[in-house]
């Protein structure tokens, strides 16, 4: 077993290894100055709270990670449709007996810590695509052959998520799971004909099913979610919806070039708050400064460019699009949550990778990456031998 694991190391990308690991140390203790007012005024609780809850659903996550890393990609087709519809189920009952937070209805409380399915659905839906595009690709790209029957479980497949996690009234997570299948169907070997059809039908059909919710409830989206909508200048409407965005400003403000001094933040004293989840980059750059923050931003391209290079150098289709499937999905959750923080799209709530406190998608984002690099392990040892 240790030489096993010693040859699957030797076979992992290293730079993305190490980065991923470093990212997880530093955004560990940067939690526990972001959420220092939380749990001790809010909570009651010691300073190092978060961190200790962070570092168990880390040791967790690593645990899941060094598990799926020994696991060769070929049996994903025996646990990926198992675990789909699991996820599928699991999340059809949050909407009926979920807990709600801020507005969504995207929790189940499991005491120690509140689990989130949709989170878990991201490298879920991203390996059960890229099986899909492996097992009908050869079929999907003959011009001969009928495709209609594929190409609706294909869809099917990959908008069952966003839409049940849309019902949960969770706009941030339904936009990265779409963005997820989005690329994969773009990418994906679907003759070019054929997929401006169906987004032709898909367009109808969100149209109809738009007006449909309208009719029936008299709103498409919450009053809350319309209102993020209003996102240009929040400062305008500070007392409303511009209240966390505008004091996110005032905090990269005073970050300035080299930032106010670790656990310095005067921010995260009640005027953003829970900083450490998805505004904690204002917290980064105010006490790390506009060098550090824009160091953090080269990291995130560095991660997403290597993942898309082990892409584009997969053994096998899977791998191609489990690659680019957790390429996208990095991206998504860096550009949603840096987007909505400097006010350049609606404000939607979605965490940051490495550097916000969550269980549910720190464990996702660890798995998701875990894939990447059995990916590139099948890819070395292919090559080697």
């Amino acid at each position: 077993m240790l030489r096993s694991l010693k040859e699957k190391f030797n076979n992992m990308d290293k730079i993305l290894l190490f980065l991923t690991l470093a990212f997880s140390i530093f955004g560990l203790f940067n939690i526990v100055s972001a959420s220092s007012r939380e749990a001790v005024v809010k909570l009651d609780q010691n300073v190092y709270y978060y961190f200790y809850r962070h570092l168990i659903i880390l040791v967790l996550g690593y645990i899941a990670f060094f598990l799926i890393i020994q696991i060769d990609t070929k049996k994903y087709y025996r646990w990926i449709p198992l675990i789909f519809l699991l996820l599928v189920g699991l999340n059809v009952y949050v909407i009926i007996n979920g807990k709600i937070t801020r507005g969504a209805i995207n929790w189940i409380d499991l005491g120690f810590f509140n689990l989130q399915p949709s989170e878990l659905a991201k490298p879920v839906l991203i390996a059960a695509l890229a099986l899909f595009l492996e097992k009908w690709g050869k079929r999907l790209r003959n011009p001969r052959v009928k495709h209609g029957n594929l190409i609706g479980m294909f869809c099917i497949i990959g908008l069952i998520f966003p839409a049940i996690v849309f019902f949960q009234k969770d706009l941030g997570t339904a936009t990265i799971l779409s963005l997820i299948f989005g690329v994969a169907y773009l990418l994906s070997p679907i003759l070019s004909k054929e997929k401006w059809k169906v987004v032709g039908v898909l367009a109808c059909m969100l149209v109809f099913a738009a007006l449909f919710l309208y009719a029936k409830q008299g709103e498409i989206l919450t009053e809350k979610q319309r209102a993020r909508l209003d996102f240009f200048n929040p400062c305008s409407h500070f007392n409303g919806n511009g209240y966390q965005v505008c004091n996110a400003f005032v905090a990269i403000n005073l970050g300035g070039l080299k930032g106010v001094g670790i656990n310095q933040s005067t921010q995260k004293y009640s005027y953003i708050p829970e900083a450490h989840t998805d505004m904690v980059f204002a917290i980064f750059a105010e006490e790390y400064g506009y060098l550090w923050g824009m160091l953090a931003l080269i990291l995130y391209a560095v991660i997403i460019f290597r993942i898309l290079m082990l892409a584009s150098s997969a053994s096998t289709i899977r791998g191609k699009y489990i690659c680019l499937g957790v390429g996208t999905y990095l991206f998504a959750h860096v550009f949603i949550n840096l987007g909505g923080l400097f006010g350049m799209i609606p404000l939607t709530g979605v965490p940051l990778p490495f550097l916000t406190y969550g269980g549910s998608f720190t464990i996702s984002l660890l798995v998701a990456l875990a894939m990447v690099q059995a990916v590139h392990i099948e890819t070395k040892s292919k090559v080697r031998f």
